[in-house]
């Protein structure tokens, strides 16, 4: 698949944008340590030339902490198209500022700042309206734009079907149009608070409201790693009366149990819209898809994407169209990127169904409102999904337990040699051969 996305994209050309994802390099040769991809469950920490200010918006930011992302699994697995090796992955990232090109002003050296995850000009349609994840003018993919009609925002560190544009699982990141996409952080704000603003809490917010959930909405959520785990608490802050939450790990299932979620194991049910409607007589008003198209349940769905006759499966989108009652909402936020078979059409025409793609979240429209209503004012603290510190060395021993959910492991904070110490409350720094059993 790579291989032929690979010769699509070159065919095609590319678009053109306001950015370029090259970059200048230090001119005095030195190197920072990086995780690149170099085929399926193949990535590694290596060295790689430190940017420099390539174009005049550009920042440079020096990494205090980077995460891992449950849809880089997709790149991990080579799913996502148009991956070449030796591209740095990574889209969450955080630091402090380290050089700034001739049109920055509004950000000054040593300055901390978190990046969203997309990279977007400010001045298309959609920038304007805060809807950066949607930009026409970053991404110069011609391939997304043959597949979809339309193109996303460039985005960090996932592949060159956003752009190509080095990411942040690495020591330095060049930011291109820096004072459009980083967000300054009032040093009484801790790097573990701040991290997820990069992705993970603008888009679980951005699938609840985007959603609709409403005071006295009966809420499912599927899928309860750290996006499904903030929007059961998004969706609680909205006014939600019921959240049932479902998964087969334990360990999260116990975790929603215990912030008064109800919950289902669909490894112990035949029929998860039938157990559902049995808690819930006429469906849920909402229903979010927080998971994965990463892992088909069935052996249909197993056999098909084995053999490359879709590249997703619809099996939570039917469950949820199913759950749903007459007129209710589905929400997908799960990183789908193409085909599937056997969506339940009928189903959604004749129940009235209102089926939404969220979209990838425009980070712009919501981190600012996150930061100062829910994290400053103490309602959101997003330590709780953390499980693990790692340092950046051990990252591709991270991404293979990560994958496979060893020892626990749910949201990761990554350290540099330039992170501060971890802050109260969160996890102090661990080596992954100690708990990757």
């Amino acid at each position: 698949m790579q291989a032929a996305a690979n010769i699509v994209q070159s065919q095609l050309g590319k678009l053109p944008t306001v950015v370029q994802p090259e970059y200048k390099h230090r001119q005095d040769g030195s190197t920072m340590k990086a995780l690149a991809w170099f085929g399926a469950t193949d990535v590694r920490v290596i060295d790689a030339p430190i940017p420099d200010i390539t174009e005049p918006d550009d920042v440079i930011v020096k990494v205090t902490g980077t995460t891992i992302c449950g849809s880089d699994l997709h790149l991990y697995h080579g799913e996502i198209m148009a991956l070449q090796k030796g591209d740095i992955l990574g889209h969450e990232f955080m630091g402090v500022i380290d050089r700034i090109g001739p049109n920055v002003k509004n950000f000054t050296i040593g300055q901390r700042v978190v990046a969203s995850f997309q990279i977007a000009c400010g001045k298309c349609r959609y920038c304007k309206e805060g809807l950066s994840s949607f930009c026409d003018n970053t991404n110069n993919s011609t391939l997304q734009n043959y597949m979809y009609g339309t193109r996303d925002a460039g985005f960090f560190g996932y592949s060159h079907f956003t752009g190509g544009f080095p990411g942040g699982q690495a020591e330095y990141v060049r930011v291109p149009l820096g004072e459009v996409n980083l967000l300054a952080i009032p040093n009484d704000v801790s790097d573990e608070e701040a991290l997820y603003l990069s992705d993970v809490l603008p888009t679980s917010y951005h699938c609840v409201v985007d959603t609709g959930v409403q005071e006295g909405d009966t809420v499912g959520i599927w899928g309860l790693g750290p996006i499904g785990q903030c929007c059961s608490r998004w969706a609680k802050l909205k006014g939600a009366s019921r959240i049932i939450a479902i998964d087969h790990v334990p360990e999260r299932l116990e975790r929603a149990k215990e912030q008064g979620c109800e919950v289902i194991d669909f490894s112990m049910v035949k029929d998860v819209s039938q157990k559902v409607h049995e808690m819930v007589p006429g469906g849920l008003d909402v229903a979010l898809d927080c998971g994965t198209f990463h892992e088909p349940k069935s052996l249909l769905h197993k056999g098909m994407k084995m053999l490359m006759l879709e590249t997703d499966v619809p099996e939570t989108a039917n469950e949820m169209i199913m759950s749903v009652r007459k007129m209710g909402r589905c929400g997908l936020i799960a990183a789908y990127a193409g085909f599937t078979n056997g969506f339940n059409i009928g189903a959604l025409m004749e129940k009235g169904v209102r089926f939404i793609g969220n979209g990838q979240a425009p980070v712009h429209k919501y981190w600012k409102e996150i930061l100062n209503d829910y994290i400053i004012t103490g309602k959101f603290d997003p330590k709780f999904m953390i499980s693990h510190r790692v340092p950046l060395e051990d990252m591709a021993k991270l991404y293979a337990a990560f994958d496979k959910r060893m020892g626990g492991v749910e949201k990761v904070f990554v350290e540099t040699r330039f992170s501060s110490p971890p802050s109260d409350g969160a996890p102090k720094l661990s080596r992954v051969d100690d708990w990757a059993r």
